[in-house]
């Protein structure tokens, strides 16, 4: 049939990827331009032509405005597992998917991390260093403690797995009840009693209106003297005058890959509150972040040419 017959030809399904096909391997073969969010952005042809675009990690922001540019855009693929940044972006009818499962490894292993160092006074250890000052002393071990995962996702039940080894007790709490393959899963309305049982706290929750601020000056309040708070999530999830106000008077202590305002500002107290350990957003971005989110693509492309459900959709039309 010729296509004068059959209407004007139409233009090849086209992919937008922040990294190479050859590096990411294995995909489907589709005609694909790369931009990973750092130079200027394609010309207006290749944006008319762009049905699935994989977010670039680390340049999400310089890619959100590229979206009502593009046409024939269909899915959306964010290599984050937060996209509370993304969805104001997204054009009607577009599909939008998470990274569910790439950050799980990373981000577990540095909220341990986070934990172990506080627990074990890491930070004053180094400080110690520094100084050339041997500064000996007894510090809590996270063995016969109760850690409580606020956020039981993949990443939360990540966590877990990890901290079990340490010969600790994990309790869970997500939006809704539900059992586990590890126990009971609570839900958000009970987290004021589970709040006195805990030694710790990791959050690992994603930034939504019923989330933000909900580690409040009540929150805190109702931990126990000495408790550690550990945020891998989103800063905005935490009160920063809120938990301030607790670290200053040496009642709590905090570990924070996340903050509110984020990057942390020069002068900013949180840098000089005491028990308190910063690290600068850097759960998601290790080694471990590329075979997993290259693996995603690959499933993720394979799935759109076959016409079959996509993984971790968090917005899909007509929804």
């Amino acid at each position: 049939m010729s296509s004068s017959a059959a209407g004007p030809a139409r233009p090849p399904v086209r992919i937008l990827l922040p990294y190479p096909p050859e590096q990411i391997g294995r995909l489907p073969e589709l005609p694909a331009a790369v931009w990973d969010g750092r130079d200027e952005p394609p010309p207006a042809p290749v944006l008319a032509g762009v049905e699935f675009f994989v977010l670039p990690y680390l340049h999400t922001a310089a890619a959100l405005p590229l979206l009502d540019r593009m046409p024939r855009l269909r899915v959306v693929q964010s290599l984050s597992a937060g996209v509370e940044n993304v969805v104001p972006f997204l054009p009607p009818g577009v599909t939008l998917c998470n990274a569910r499962g790439v950050h799980d490894t990373s981000t577990a292993e540095l909220a341990v991390t986070l934990v172990l160092a506080s627990l074990r006074g890491v930070p004053e250890f180094v400080r110690a260093q520094d100084a050339g000052v041997w500064r000996a002393g007894v510090a809590a071990s996270l063995a016969d403690r109760t850690v409580l995962v606020v956020g039981y996702g993949s990443i939360g039940a990540a966590v877990e797995e990890r901290l079990l080894p340490f010969e600790c007790e994990v309790l869970r709490v997500a939006r809704t009840a539900r059992t586990a393959p590890r126990g009971p899963v609570h839900p958000l309305a009970d987290l004021p009693g589970l709040l006195r049982r805990a030694d710790v706290v990791v959050l690992t929750v994603p930034l939504t209106e019923a989330t933000r601020g909900l580690v409040d000056a009540r929150f805190l309040a109702a931990l126990k003297d000495g408790a550690l708070l550990v945020n891998v999530g989103r800063g905005a999830v935490v009160d920063t005058d809120a938990l301030l106000a607790e670290v200053r008077g040496g009642r709590l202590s905090a570990a924070l890959d996340v903050t509110d305002p984020e990057p942390l500002p020069p002068g900013h107290p949180l840098w000089r509150a005491p028990n308190t350990l910063i690290s600068p957003h850097t759960g998601g971005n290790s080694s471990a972040f590329l075979p997993r989110a290259h693996r995603l693509i690959r499933t993720q492309l394979n799935r759109f040419l076959a016409g079959e459900r996509l993984d971790n959709v968090v917005v899909a039309p007509g929804a």
